[in-house]
């Protein structure tokens, strides 16, 4: 074996009964006491047993070192196995099979070992991080990700709680100043000498604040005040779980980032530093904490019997590396349970999940501002077409709530033929886009059009035009009276007579027609033909020359025959319909969305297929686009605020809307939905005038026997 004995192995030769043949000088120091077993014919049991003796190997680790018999037994050509030593060391032992007998090699890895270890536990971490990151980028709801965060990064840490901050800014309004300070408790100004300002304050001025001001072209531009808003806030001890999905609102005060006072940065607060510096901070004991004001933390303490001691604040950084929210953990456990320092090695991990979460933070504000963005647009524009026109009222804004009030009753039915009918997240905001964009295409309707009154109404109202025509033509047979009678020998009486009837026919003529312009359900044939026979009339004009009283188009126009559009502009209403769902075509709405032209574009079709734009029948309209149909009849019906009618009562209106579903005009088993449901009721409390808001006999209704 001397030729063994430069080797930095252990070897050792063993014969078929595994008896100690030969070993090397390494053998000898690598097993120390034991190895003075070593002896020719002395069997590799006792060694180990020896081994055991001299507390060199636990006495359960002998059953890996019997199996080298079973590896020659089996003839296998080589084994290798660890073996843990009970100083901690770590052996790796080669079994080779050589002539009747093997040959074992035992090499010293601990230091591979402990890299081995490390590594697994890296690669463990890193597959974690993975699964966290897939898990984050994965999750679309803001409250549920912030859960999922805090809920992380307090496994790593083994953390007692945490609370997630998100940034606001509040924009201050400008304020236009010339080189003097707005004194706004007493009205009055002062002058200034610094870069600072005031913003208003409430009447006593005990919270006026300030903020840093650039007044580049007499503007003062605020710095905007930048909060720290609580988001999620939880603690296992004290059992407190508020924000997120928990249904608890946390009501504590924001966090300023700048002192509301003098506006210099807060940096007392290990949140707000956090948030100023981009630095994690990481403090294994906040009552011995310097440079910290940990007051309100030690009131939190008194308050609650608790303790808090160690915190973890890392702050959560976009990928303009810019501070969104500031992540907090709250006393780090140990594995017996005791509190301890966040562990330094276990901060980069948080650092890591922290950037992954403020990516994934990050993606979803961005899609919630869009949201919110792409909400407000289409908010502004229907609001924008309610305002256009003084008819329509808040029209666009109430169909979509009554819309959406139906729809959820729709989808709470849990029996009859709507039972299996449901809405997911995306159907049912495509629905609320399409309630609010459903009269888009009013925008382009010209307001004389859709807020014509009369039926002479342009740009104003052309009867007052006609008015002046007779003015004119009582004058000219005042002057052909006058005429005659101061011509001798005349019959001034007959004369007067016949001009006084004369000007009451005028009279009386331009009250039918006065009349006629209104417009009403329905004009009877005998007045059409008084409207021509008054416009066969005549007058003259400045000139002197005979005019009708009426031109053709006012002629038509006073004998249409239901309420005052003609043909041609009750076209340019209805077009309104088609303009919409062109409108909202063009729109390159995502898939989730792209049945909104759909939903918003049938609101005025009839199940009889009756209706317009396309006059589709009910089997080619789907549940939502028939559900808005409703919507919008009955919020017409019973809108207050039209100039030109009263709202009508619920049971009026239920009483038309009840005939519409006898004639095939609104889908029945929705109609019934909506009187069974009580929908009707909700959204008249809600938007109703008192006195609008009576009771309706839903069994009459429904059609069925009162029980």
């Amino acid at each position: 074996m001397k030729a063994f004995d430069h080797l930095p192995s252990a070897v050792l030769v063993l014969d078929s009964d595994l008896r100690l043949l030969s070993w090397n000088r390494t053998a000898r120091s690598m097993f120390g006491p034991a190895s003075a077993y070593m002896a020719d014919g002395a069997t590799l049991n006792g060694f180990l047993q020896a081994m055991v003796d001299y507390e060199f190997v636990e006495l359960g680790d002998m059953t890996g070192d019997a199996w080298i018999a079973e590896a020659v037994a089996a003839h296998v050509p080589r084994n290798t196995f660890d073996r843990q030593l009970a100083d901690g060391r770590t052996l790796r032992v080669r079994v080779t099979p050589s002539g009747d007998g093997l040959v074992a090699v035992y090499n010293d890895v601990t230091d591979l070992h402990h890299r081995d270890i490390d590594l697994e536990t890296s690669r463990q971490r890193l597959s974690r991080m993975n699964e966290i990151g897939v898990a984050l980028t994965g999750e679309k709801d803001l409250n549920r990700l912030l859960e999922m965060i805090m809920l992380e990064a307090k496994t790593l840490c083994r953390a007692d709680g945490g609370t997630i901050y998100l940034k606001r800014e509040d924009e201050p309004e400008p304020v236009f100043v010339e080189n003097k300070r707005i004194d706004r408790r007493t009205g009055g100004d002062r002058r200034i000498h610094d870069r600072r300002t005031q913003s208003a304050g409430p009447p006593d001025g005990t919270a006026e604040r300030r903020h840093t001001a650039d007044r580049r072209d007499g503007v003062d531009r605020r710095r905007p005040l930048e909060q720290l808003e609580f988001a999620i806030l939880v603690n296992d001890t004290l059992n407190i779980a508020m924000g997120g999905t928990s249904g608890q609102k946390i009501t504590l005060p924001n966090l300023m980032i700048y002192d509301p006072e003098t506006g210099e940065p807060n940096e007392k607060n290990v949140a707000s530093y956090a948030a100023l510096t981009g630095e994690a901070i990481n403090i294994p004991d906040a009552y011995d904490a310097d440079g910290f004001d940990f007051s309100g933390t030690r009131k939190f303490d008194e308050m609650n019997s608790y303790r808090s001691k160690s915190f973890l604040t890392v702050p959560l950084k976009d990928r303009k590396d810019e501070v969104i929210g500031v992540l907090q953990l709250i006393n780090a456990h140990d594995e017996e349970g005791a509190v301890v320092a966040f562990d330094p090695a276990l901060q980069s991990d948080v650092e890591s999940l922290a950037s992954q979460a403020a990516v994934s933070l990050d993606n979803n504000l961005l899609l919630l501002g869009q949201r919110k963005l792409f909400e407000s647009l289409m908010q502004v524009m229907a609001n924008a077409i309610d305002r256009k026109s003084p008819y329509t009222g808040g029209h666009c804004s109430r169909v979509p709530a009554l819309t959406e009030m139906l729809a959820q009753a729709a989808c709470n039915a849990t029996d009859g033929p709507l039972r299996t009918f449901s809405m997911d997240q995306e159907q049912t905001f495509a629905l609320h886009v399409a309630g609010w964009l459903h009269d888009i295409g009013k925008v382009t309707t010209p307001e004389y059009v859709m807020d014509k009154s009369t039926k002479l109404e342009t740009i104003h109202d052309r009867i007052v035009e006609v008015e002046t025509r007779f003015a004119a033509a009582k004058r000219d047979a005042e002057i052909e009276y006058l005429r005659a009678a101061m011509e001798d020998g005349s019959d001034k009486e007959s004369l007067e007579a016949a001009f006084r009837a004369k000007v009451a026919e005028f009279d009386e003529d331009l009250m039918f027609l006065q009349l006629a312009n209104v417009g009403g359900e329905f004009m009877a044939h005998d007045k059409k033909e008084r409207v021509n026979v008054i416009a066969a009339k005549t007058w003259r004009d400045a000139g002197g020359r005979s005019t009708p009283l009426l031109s053709e188009e006012e002629v038509y126009n006073l004998c249409i025959e239901r309420g005052t559009l003609t043909g041609e502009e009750r076209k340019v209403i209805t077009d309104h319909m088609e303009i919409t769902i062109e409108m909202l075509e063009q729109l390159p709405f995502p898939k989730s969305l792209r049945r909104v032209p759909e939903f918003a574009g049938g609101h005025h079709e009839k199940m009889d297929g009756s209706g317009y734009p396309r006059g589709l029948t009910r089997d080619q309209m789907s549940i939502p686009a028939r559900i808005m149909a409703i919507a919008d009849i009955f919020e017409a019906l019973t809108a207050a605020d039209r100039p030109y009618k009263q709202g009508k009562t619920i049971s009026e209106s239920i009483r038309i809307m009840t005939f519409m579903r006898k004639d095939g005009h609104i889908d029945p088993e929705l109609f019934d939905l909506f009187i069974e449901s009580g929908v009707y009721r909700e959204y008249g409390e809600r938007f109703l005038n008192p006195d609008q808001i009576d009771e309706i006999d839903v069994d009459a209704v429904l059609g069925r026997k009162a029980s």
